[in-house]
């Protein structure tokens, strides 16, 4: 299999076939890298419009672009319907400030294939034939209340009669350094419509920093040619068949960005990033450069194309040269789109139903698509660079100021690459799943990454995200480690990479010792988190301080960490194989567990616990500064998460690290009501299987029964993060007579202003969450087996054991991508052009969570980094 062997040239490094890929970030503009500001307002220091004129710092966006995998040669497409005030060159949305859910893309486009070496990709991009609604879409947003639904670039009615181009952009490789492009343009509309097309190459700008002044250039070969040259990246010759014309200016910020005139006398110095723009636009012939040289060029086509007509246009990107660059281009494009379907029929093996593997399929390009070069030095930000203006003073004192260790310059899994371009720690160890079913390599490699002394922090803490690297993410790293080391093994007939396994959990280890040491302050094994990335599921922010004063114990928080624990040991005992020494670090995790599942259960030292015997549920604990405490009883995801912090160990495990049997058995001995409460360590289960989990039968039964009943929990589409029992009883907290706080049920969109009301845990499904819920099911029926039945759902006298309520959940979550018995998908809603034309009906986005009650997709569209999960849900769904 060619893909196959793509990707083992690129394991052994004899090939590098990923050194091209879509590394461009689909916004650069209001990122936290470009903020120059003196007050940290990212969204508003370059915004959407001084993009096309303003030369970005740290990284270069493009629409269906790629770059290499440093980010110097860039390539993406520029778009002019003859009606638009700028050329369509970045994708459009709405600032956190602007949107009536916080931010959010105002674009249709899809990702639709690719492999993991990119040696295939195809994308499509929707393009209006009227002039882009620009203002009509910020001024509705900002008049609607957060209790309206957003405005979206359908309601604008520009896409009315099919008025619009479908842009299908695709990418095979010749080689690692030999690029085809093709453009497919379709006017879906009723009439004859217009369009300009611009391929676009161009330099990031690394040449005004002062640090280095070798400027690479981009000249004219051929009538329909050029050919960019770059010092460390050699020569690359763009042939533009049948281009009428080339266009170069300089990927320089013009000055009328900021109110100056542009330079008259230096001619290398006229014609800056808007040039193309002001050209095709504004009919400046002035702007771009006569001697057709540069840092920032495009090939132009123009086209009257009739209704329901296409055109195409082939460009090849290559830095061997060649005499006839199109006389093999479509028969290798025929090889590289029948090598990508070889490739996921042999993933696809367990999957008959086409749409699922439609889904599937498309699930892994949002995956592959997402991949961006994210580059960030803290202490050059902070400090300024010598060719460009010194920061403000404030900055040295502001945002991530503590961590001028960081530097990051690699390809890196983005959430969303327009509403999050920015790694985030916990959506990162998610992605590696999904990712590790098509490319272990990768997905191992991200796990390593956020280890790495340029990512974590000295004092062990994880970067959580650029806004705040200093916030607290779920640790699941350690838990995404296991799981991808055990794909790999099995990928290689039981032989685990146990280097990987080793140098993640060397790091790791610093990473839980700094949570015991900074968010225990109480010393008890009680856990405050914080953020912990569930953002206004709580009755207060918990990245805040408390306006009671004092500090939250988190049902969350422990319970995470007990999951931690337990992580670390079993990684422990399986690099213990064949390093016995590991077998004491292992004991180590294995008390601290205990100590945890003690705390929580029990309180530790007398103190309140997190268990509440009347609601027979966990609550999160309000720690007065008086001493006082009070159950905060929100039946929320926080509850259920005591759950995920389960492992089961067989007697053969426990054979190869009889050391660490004997302490577990000594420790068990000396704490026999520990041992009693949580382990279950002397009561073996199936197959002579030992459970250690925080909830033993009874409370496991508690909470599953609450979490199966479809009042409250349980939806048609997954798990909710918020009971639907707080529909109609909101919790209430009184501070006072003045001060109130509530929490209650919302199945979609956030009524909060808690983090600019962009997220919602209180009723919607997310998938991270959903597919925890559904291992830690599997792994207790690994101990339970088929005797441990309950009802699903609760009420319905229906009794199920509890791999087959796993199952069942599973095809609940997936049967939100797959069309229903009417043929629509829930995920795509009510709106019909995407349920029922067949140029919408079966490209699918994959949003970063659903509604409570319908199951509509909400939040960013393309999060198909954690969404992406369904891939491994989709066999359940009667695939």
């Amino acid at each position: 299999m060619q893909e196959q062997i793509r990707l083992a040239e690129a394991r052994e490094k004899t090939t590098d076939w990923k050194q091209f890929g879509p590394y461009l970030t689909e916004r650069q503009w209001g990122t936290v890298r470009e903020d120059y500001s003196a007050n940290g307002d990212a969204w508003n220091y370059i915004t959407h419009d001084m993009a096309r004129a303003y030369a970005y710092r740290w990284g270069e966006e493009g629409l269906g672009g790629i770059s290499d995998d440093e980010q110097r040669l860039c390539f993406g497409i520029g778009l002019w319907n003859g009606a638009d005030n700028q050329l369509k060159e970045r994708l459009f949305g709405l600032t956190n400030g602007q949107g009536n859910h916080g931010e959010d893309v105002k674009e249709h486009y899809y990702y639709l294939d690719s492999t993991p070496t990119h040696s295939y990709m195809r994308m499509l991009y929707k393009y209006p034939q009227a002039a882009f609604p620009y203002d009509e879409l910020r001024d509705e947003n900002a008049r609607r209340t957060r209790q309206e639904p957003e405005f979206e670039l359908l309601d604008t009615g520009v896409f009315a009669e099919s008025r619009y181009f479908d842009v299908f952009i695709e990418y095979a490789k010749a080689g690692p350094q030999d690029l085809l492009i093709q453009l497919t343009i379709h006017n879906r509309g009723p009439e004859a419509a217009p369009l300009t097309v611009l391929p676009q190459l161009w330099f990031r700008n690394t040449w005004t920093l002062g640090y280095d002044d070798h400027r690479p250039e981009i000249r004219r070969t051929q009538a329909a040619a050029m050919e960019a040259e770059h010092r460390d990246l050699g020569r690359y010759q763009l042939y533009c068949d049948r281009a009428e014309e080339l266009l170069f200016c300089e990927n320089e910020t013009s000055p009328t960005l900021f109110g100056k005139k542009r330079k008259k006398k230096n001619k290398a110095h006229r014609y800056f990033k808007d040039g193309i723009n002001e050209y095709i636009v504004q009919g400046q012939a002035t702007a771009v450069n006569p001697a057709e040289t540069g840092t920032k060029a495009a090939a132009r086509y123009q086209f009257n194309i009739p209704a329901g007509e296409a055109r195409v246009l082939r460009l090849r990107l290559s830095q061997p040269t060649h005499e006839a660059p199109f006389a093999d281009f479509d028969q290798l494009f025929v090889t590289r789109r029948a090598e990508a379907d070889e490739f996921y029929d042999c993933i696809q093996e367990g999957l008959s139903n086409p749409d699922a593997r439609n889904v599937q399929r498309q699930a892994f390009a949002g995956m592959l698509w997402s991949k961006q070069y994210y580059y960030y030095d803290v202490s050059q930000w902070l400090d300024g660079d010598p060719g460009r203006p010194t920061p403000p003073a404030q900055r040295l004192t502001g945002r991530n100021a503590a961590w001028r260790h960081l530097h990051n310059a690699d390809i890196i899994s983005m959430p969303d690459k327009w509403e999050y371009p920015w790694y985030a720690a916990w959506d990162l160890a998610f992605h590696c799943l999904p990712l590790a079913m098509v490319d272990t390599d990768f997905a191992k490699q991200q796990l390593r990454l956020l280890c790495q002394d340029g990512y974590l922090h000295p004092n062990g803490q994880m970067p959580a995200y650029e806004w705040h690297f200093s916030d607290v993410n779920a640790p699941v790293h350690a838990w995404a480690t296991w799981r991808v080391y055990q794909m790999d093994r099995k990928l290689h007939d039981g032989q685990g990479d146990t280097e990987f396994l080793e140098a993640v959990f060397q790091k790791l280890v610093m990473t839980f010792t700094w949570w015991v040491n900074r968010k225990d302050r109480d010393e008890r094994n009680i856990f405050e988190g914080g953020f912990l990335g569930m953002d206004n599921i709580g009755v207060f922010d918990r990245s805040s301080p408390l306006p009671t004063g004092g500090k939250i114990e988190q049902s969350d928080g422990t319970s995470w960490m007990a999951m931690f624990a337990l992580n670390l040991m079993r990684m422990a005992l399986e690099l213990a194989r064949t390093t016995p020494v590991y077998q004491e670090m292992a004991s180590k995790f294995f008390e601290h567990f205990l100590y945890i599942a003690e705390a929580m259960t029990r309180g530790g030292g007398g103190h309140f616990n997190l268990w509440d015997e009347e609601d027979q549920f966990y609550y999160d604990v309000l720690h007065a500064p008086d001493d006082s405490r009070t159950r905060l009883r929100i039946r929320s995801m926080v509850g259920l998460i005591p759950l995920f912090a389960v492992e089961v160990i067989d007697d053969e495990l426990l054979a190869t690290v009889p050391e660490f049997h004997a302490r577990a058995l000594a420790l068990i001995q000396r704490r026999p009501r520990l041992a009693e409460l949580v382990s279950r360590w002397q009561e073996p289960g199936q197959g002579a299987r030992h459970l250690m989990g925080l909830l033993r039968r009874s409370r496991l039964r508690s909470v599953l029964t609450r979490m199966l009943d479809e009042t409250e929990f349980l939806s048609e589409f997954g798990i909710r993060s918020l009971s639907r029992y707080h529909l109609d009883n909101p919790y209430y907290y009184h501070m006072g007579e003045a001060d109130s706080f509530s929490v209650s049920y919302v199945a979609g969109e956030a009524e909060s202003d808690m983090f600019g009301g962009n997220s919602n845990w209180r009723g919607p499904v997310w998938f991270p969450v959903n597919y925890l819920i559904i291992e830690s099911l599997q792994r207790y029926h690994s101990y339970y087996g088929d005797a441990f039945t309950i009802e699903y759902p609760t009420g319905s006298g229906q009794l199920h054991t509890l791999a087959q309520v796993a199952d069942a959940l599973s095809a609940r979550l997936a049967r939100l991508f797959l069309k229903d018995e009417n043929g629509r998908r829930p995920a795509l809603g009510e709106t019909e052009i995407h349920q029922t034309d067949p140029h919408f009906r079966d490209n699918l986005l994959f949003h970063e969570y659903f509604h409570g009650d319908d199951g509509h997709g909400l939040g960013a569209s393309h999060q198909t980094g954690w969404t992406g999960l369904v891939v491994r849900l989709l066999e359940k769904a009667g695939g």
